[in-house]
């Protein structure tokens, strides 16, 4: 069985959409894959009460507990690889990974990002586009790499930019699009490993 551990620090909404495309499509069948467990920096993450309902294994690495982020990264490694990964899946996971980390999982380590990578690159992506007079916006999800943001572009979703967009109404849009393509990305990604 591919086992896939997605790393959260907050609600989990694109967790809870890649478990129920995963259990909607049978990736245990197709694939072979099935989520394994679901881990945050954060003990007051939503998402973690929304994994345990569906009986998957949760871990709580607090980042504040450790002295540097290579000493984080070290033990989230470890808390990560007692599920032996065969994919690891950032989704909202706020925390910037050490090199160490990102080359320890590399080409098995994805990312979303609220934008059309390159274009804006890192935070408040959705303020950014509209105050650029940008006409469309997204969200891409890519294999993350050492440099923040980049990395191969699996795939990307584009939004329309409205003229009385704000930024809570534009990535309302956005995450309703995000729950679409990353669980497709990810089943992508599981039918190419077979």
């Amino acid at each position: 069985m591919k086992n896939i551990v997605i790393l959260i620090s907050g609600s989990g909404s694109n967790m809870a959409a890649i478990v129920r495309a995963a259990e909607r499509e049978q990736w245990a069948r197709r694939f072979g894959a099935r989520v394994a467990a679901v881990i945050s920096n954060r003990a007051d993450a939503g998402g973690l009460a929304l994994a345990k309902a569906r009986r998957i294994a949760t871990a709580v690495i607090p980042h504040q507990d450790f002295a540097s982020r290579e000493v984080f990264d070290a033990a989230l490694a470890d808390a990560i690889d007692v599920h032996a990964p065969a994919l690891v899946v950032l989704a909202g996971f706020m925390r910037i990974l050490t090199p160490g980390f990102v080359a320890r999982y590399e080409g098995r380590l994805l990312n979303i990002h609220p934008s059309l990578l390159p274009a804006f690159p890192g935070l408040h992506t959705h303020r950014r586009a509209i105050e650029a007079g940008c006409k469309v916006a997204g969200l891409t999800v890519h294999q993350v790499t050492v440099e923040l943001d980049h990395g191969a572009i699996l795939a990307q979703a584009v939004v329309p930019i409205l003229s009385d967009d704000t930024p809570a109404s534009l990535a309302a849009r956005v995450l309703t699009q995000e729950h679409r393509v990353y669980p497709q990305a990810i089943a992508d990604w599981l039918s190419e490993a077979n």
